[in-house]
């Protein structure tokens, strides 16, 4: 089989640049290669895991948005090889084509955790990111105690939604009278709350309000399920290790110079995340494991006929479909001019990427920012009366819960500019 463009992953990025492709030219021999049945809209897993949406919402069949003119070769990639341009499948069968699109998305890797694979989805153990509906029950079922949200070293697919959580499980703590008998853990490797100072400062108050205790310079490196303890290293033993004491005293035991173990009656985390095992393992990638492009063209640095977006990519910014919707574009103007022989297009993707974060039922804070962390609220917020989006405002959760997947299923999936 031969194709004039072969896309692999029929996720947010795959889907968003087959559709925009197909819309400027109808003609073109396009394939996708994508295993799965089911496309997830996974930025409402964070109110499911709220009981703020239904999850069945969040799924539909693939074969409704692969579009029209695709051809959907449903199988796994297995091998790329750029030197024959040909991509090698599970089946043992191999494609070739003229240009390759590299859009696979990132996978769970549990194992780099010890005792996450066994701990993960049981019990008082859950995650977002991989059964948001478990998330729910374990929330509903808190009695008090520790309520621990961490997120690893690994980059990881929207880098608020561990916190996002942390927000909204605090809120209903205190909604149904349980603040005062519970800890509020968020514990990051990271050194602040957000990268981007404005909405750091909105997140701070945040934490302040629902008295969390915020640890930054936690990595989580071991979970016990059977004793319910968590151990962290420090990734900086001078720094202080918890900006608001106040509320109830968190017992947690140093171990060495470096370890603290804390004790948890329930525990929230995003697991940690690598690009898939073919990628990770091919020459395509770049000293850390992740696809290895350019930031501004999304042309691959080695290989001029491949490109690379989504979260596969080795780029530093956050891994968010608000991202591909801004990386979309580049790649496919491109990629039409190259097939015309006209060079690659003045445009380039400046790192823009978005992150909503909800701080609480009916409440939010819109971060959008570029490569060098420039805060960079989108003027159609003006539209929706939000004229400071680093706020947290009423609005910004309705476009959350409503406008955002409404957007999503029948605008950016079909190609459409929104």
């Amino acid at each position: 089989m031969h194709y004039q463009i072969l896309i692999i992953g029929g996720g947010t990025a795959g889907i968003m640049v087959a559709s925009q492709l197909l819309k400027a030219n109808k003609a073109l021999s396009l394939a996708i290669v994508e295993p799965s049945e089911t496309h997830y809209y996974q930025p409402a897993w964070t109110l499911v895991g709220a009981g703020a949406y239904d999850m069945g919402k969040t799924a539909r069949p693939m074969k409704s948005l692969i579009p029209t003119g695709a051809t959907w070769i449903q199988d796994y990639a297995a091998a790329f090889e750029p030197e024959q341009n040909a991509v090698k499948l599970r089946s043992g069968e191999a494609i070739t084509y003229d240009y390759l699109v590299v859009a696979p998305g990132l996978v769970m890797a549990p194992e780099l955790i010890e005792g996450l694979p066994e701990a993960l989805d049981k019990g008082v153990v859950c995650s977002n990111y991989t059964n948001p509906e478990h998330t729910w029950q374990v929330i509903r079922n808190f009695k008090g105690g520790n309520a621990v949200f961490t997120q690893p070293t690994t980059p990881i697919k929207c880098g608020g939604a561990p916190q996002k959580i942390a927000y909204l499980a605090a809120d209903y703590f205190r909604k149904n009278g349980l603040s005062a008998k519970s800890n509020v853990v968020f514990a990051t490797p990271g050194s602040v709350i957000f990268g981007v100072k404005i909405i750091a400062d909105t997140l701070m108050q945040v934490v302040h309000r629902y008295n969390i205790h915020f640890k930054p310079f936690y990595a989580p490196v071991k979970i016990d399920s059977n004793n319910q303890t968590i151990t962290f290293r420090s990734v900086a033993p001078d720094e202080n290790h918890c900006i608001v004491n106040e509320g109830n005293v968190l017992k947690e035991q140093l171990v060495g110079s470096s370890e603290i173990v804390m004790p948890f009656d329930m525990l929230h985390l995003a697991p940690p995340q690598v690009a898939p095992s073919f990628v990770k393992e091919s020459a395509l990638v770049n000293e850390a494991g992740w696809l290895d492009v350019d930031q501004g063209t999304l042309q691959h640095k080695r290989y001029p006929n491949i490109f690379g977006l989504g979260d596969v990519a080795g780029l530093p910014t956050a891994k968010t479909g608000a991202a591909i919707r801004k990386q979309a574009p580049v790649v496919v103007q491109n990629l039409l001019r190259l097939m015309r022989s006209q060079g690659l297009s003045n445009k380039v993707y400046d790192g823009y990427s978005s992150c909503p974060l909800v701080t609480g039922y009916g409440k939010m804070v819109l971060a959008e920012f570029d490569y060098q962390g420039n805060f960079t609220p989108d003027p159609k917020l003006k539209q929706m009366l939000v004229f400071n989006s680093h706020k947290e405002h009423w609005r910004l959760w309705m476009l959350k819960k409503h406008m955002l997947p409404y957007l999503y299923w029948n605008k950016m999936m079909k190609g459409q500019d929104v």
